[in-house]
């Protein structure tokens, strides 16, 4: 393979890798596209949650879960008929305690409201699946940028997909040029040091989905990491409208017309 004096050649093989890794990932049988329901559990008085098996209700920081053996619901991949005290699951879908079937059912909790998630690999969106519609790598759409983080975390409301407004935590700034402006993003910073931007531009709702994700490395310790908005990813809500993705805070619906990354799911 040949590549040029600016690496674009081995920058545009690493993004079609991306793509395909990013492909095979959304369409995973816990992928997004599975998830088929988000049931808060204080909307059902009685515990009964939409077509999923046993009563479900809230006992101080855990859901417990009553079945019958009738039920058919496996917890830790054994039948289960009794009562159990469950956490919120933390790993892959495919690892919740809970299963019926193939279906797999994620316990959550946000800001105190405890849910569970229905996954369920025949969903319809898996299997009417045809892609992500992504525009091909250009290096135009990768440049420097540069962290300043606020010294102090702080928490935005913001409206989510599913109508509600919930908290959104930003650890910093993010500066960049971009087609010659100056640009900024509030970011989220992860566990593991890396950035997270919730944001919308010129083309969201215009060839591109409403809002997009963007996920720059971890700063080095002058702040200095790159901005790639050939990486710029649709949302969870994208592929399953049962999940509750945040838009994006204020300041991070950005002027420039950016037509890059992830634009929309193929139809």
């Amino acid at each position: 393979m040949t590549t040029d004096a600016s690496g674009t050649s081995d920058a545009s093989e690493d993004w079609k890798r991306w793509h395909e890794h990013r492909t095979e990932t959304v369409s995973a049988p816990y992928g997004p596209l599975a998830l088929s329901g988000t049931h808060w559990i204080e909307d059902y008085a009685d515990g009964s949650l939409p077509d999923i098996p046993g009563r479900w209700a809230v006992h101080g920081d855990a859901v417990v879960l009553t079945a019958e053996e009738a039920d058919g619901l496996l917890v830790d991949g054994k039948p289960f008929a009794g009562e159990v005290r469950l956490a919120a699951d933390r790993g892959r879908a495919a690892a919740a305690r809970v299963a019926y079937g193939e279906r797999r059912f994620v316990v959550l909790v946000r800001e105190g409201i405890w849910g569970v998630r229905d996954f369920d690999p025949a969903s319809p969106a898996r299997r009417a699946f045809r892609g992500i519609e992504a525009t091909p790598y250009d290096p135009r759409w990768s440049v420097p940028g540069r962290f300043t983080p606020y010294g102090e975390d702080r928490t935005v409301r913001v409206a989510n997909a599913d109508g509600r407004e919930r908290g959104l935590g930003l650890g910093g700034e993010l500066a960049f040029r971009l087609d010659g402006q100056d640009l900024t993003l509030q970011v989220t910073v992860q566990e593991d040091g890396s950035l997270w931007a919730v944001f919308g531009d010129a083309t969201s709702g215009h060839g591109s989905y409403r809002f997009r994700f963007l996920r720059p490395a971890a700063p080095d310790a002058d702040g200095r990491t790159t901005v790639d908005f050939n990486r710029a990813l649709l949302p969870p809500c994208a592929f399953a409208d049962h999940f509750i993705c945040p838009f994006p805070p204020p300041g991070n619906t950005l002027g420039a017309t950016i037509a890059a990354g992830e634009r929309n799911l193929i139809r």
